[in-house]
């Protein structure tokens, strides 16, 4: 893990088409804002350099778009292959968190978010929600509120399936934006939290 209080985050994503990836940057984006030194690993490519990255990181923030109900396939050929940091538990205790888009508004994304807490969970990481009340419930919100899609897990996103990456909403990219801040945010504290300990 990095040496300073200044947090190191991860972003390990896959995007099949393009969709995904720029919520990726917009959660890159976020955490960078926030004072996070932002590694983005696309998960499909990943080296044995870019391993060591995730292994050093303070926190890795998992996304993968929603395909027939679940992450990815290449997402799961990454999760499988994170078996072996699993087996030491690596990853344990560094700070995790999650992102997905689908073409539906609801698409089933809370299968892909449950199941990037679950794998979080077996590698000992602690999952941060995504802390935002749902937007676009109530007569007087619109579809141009933060977490218009309400998911409290992490961060979910819509795209239509007949349109390009521009077309991802502006709402969901300032969601991914604020997932990656609180991150960011949660991580600095734990590591302070951390060296308070060891003084």
């Amino acid at each position: 893990m990095s040496s300073t209080l200044r947090p190191t985050v991860a972003v390990a994503f896959h995007s099949g088409y393009g969709h995904t990836a720029v919520i990726a940057e917009a959660v890159a984006r976020g955490a960078a804002e926030a004072g996070a030194e932002v590694i983005s690993i696309p998960v499909d490519t990943i080296t044995d350099e870019q391993w060591a990255q995730l292994d050093a990181a303070d926190a890795i923030i998992f996304g993968a778009p929603t395909y027939m109900g679940t992450a990815s396939a290449a997402f799961h050929t990454f999760a499988e292959a994170s078996s072996k940091r699993w087996y030491t538990q690596t990853w344990a205790d560094k700070i995790a968190a999650g992102f997905t888009n689908s073409g539906a508004k609801s698409g089933d994304k809370s299968s892909t978010l449950g199941y990037f807490f679950t794998m979080a969970a077996q590698h000992g990481m602690h999952w941060v929600s995504l802390g935002v009340q749902p937007g676009w419930a109530s007569t007087e919100g619109s579809e141009d509120d933060i977490n218009r899609l309400g998911y409290f897990v992490g961060a979910g996103a819509q795209t239509p399936t007949d349109a390009g990456p521009e077309a991802v909403h502006k709402s969901d990219i300032a969601t991914a934006e604020g997932l990656g801040a609180r991150v960011a945010q949660q991580t600095a504290f734990f590591r302070a939290g951390r060296a308070a300990l060891a003084a």
